[in-house]
């Protein structure tokens, strides 16, 4: 198990230079976007930030964007075009050692490692999450077996980080142990089949497949809507104020963020306003924002 005196706390300093090189790589993927034609939102925290604070909530430490599937792949088909000195794209297809479902834009310059992270291989760097969502079943009963099935892939991905995080609980280390044994590229390969079958044309709902359902992390939602969102929310775009630039975002706000928070514009209380990201070693580098 990670040694948990080894956790660094950014100072508020560093939490705002982090937030300035997280939104560098926010502009440059906007400007590849948009000069592709492709379209993408700031979703989660960060349309949070942008509604509530025209910028950054001012204590978090990450920054999201969502993309139908396929505006992701037809991202990741130009994602070298991104200006290198800034940041570079990543998942399992450009990064063998990376275990997610879902891609990440890397600060060049930077280290970030997670807190019980630090023996998986991979580029590491200050990031923004790119979550890709796909299609799910129609009927509430797919969509539950469908979840079940995620979990499953999910927690084959995970298993290099749990079975190190779970050595004081015997059962869980050991399961999470022999799904460590399950190479990623076959968890890779299984969900190629689900996600080929995405498309912008259908009215399917969608959510982030190796990623627990939005629905179900903050807000109490009803079974019918829980495992996935209108794909509505993600077609129908328009540009938010964000920290000075501009940044697209879902039109309908208001519904996303009570989905994801319920009463979204009530600040929690004092003693949550912090990080939630535990880190165990990071650089911010020491070059001009």
């Amino acid at each position: 198990m990670s040694d948990q005196s080894s956790i660094k706390e950014l100072s508020p300093e560093e939490l705002r230079r982090m937030q300035l090189l997280q939104l560098g790589m926010l502009v440059e993927f906007d400007r590849i976007c948009k000069q592709e034609n492709i379209h993408y939102v700031i979703c989660c925290g960060t349309l949070l930030g942008a509604v509530r604070h025209k910028g950054y909530i001012p204590w978090d430490d990450d920054a999201d964007i969502a993309m139908l599937r396929e505006e992701y792949e037809k991202f990741k088909k130009v994602a070298h075009k991104l200006d290198q000195s800034i940041c570079f794209f990543q998942d399992h297809s450009t990064d063998n050692e990376y275990r997610w479902g879902y891609g990440k834009l890397r600060r060049t310059g930077t280290k970030y490692i997670r807190f019980g992270q630090e023996h998986i291989g991979g580029k590491t760097g200050v990031y923004v999450d790119i979550f890709p969502l796909d299609d799910i079943p129609v009927t509430v009963i797919g969509q539950m077996l469908n979840d079940m099935e995620c979990f499953f892939w999910r927690k084959i991905l995970y298993s290099e980080v749990g079975r190190v995080a779970t050595e004081s609980n015997f059962v869980q280390k050991w399961i999470y142990t022999l799904l460590s044994k399950i190479s990623p590229d076959f968890v890779f390969d299984k969900m190629q089949h689900i996600t080929d079958k995405s498309n912008n044309r259908t009215n399917n709902r969608v959510r982030v497949l190796l990623f627990p359902s939005f629905g179900t992390l903050y807000a109490k939602n009803p079974i019918k809507t829980r495992f996935g969102m209108p794909k509505i929310w993600f077609k129908q775009i328009k540009r938010y104020d964000f920290e000075g630039y501009k940044l697209d975002g879902i039109r309908d706000y208001d519904a996303f963020l009570r989905y994801m928070y319920d009463d979204y514009m009530k600040l929690p209380p004092v003693e949550k306003r912090c990080a939630k990201m535990l880190v165990s070693d990071y650089d911010l580098g020491d070059f001009e924002i």
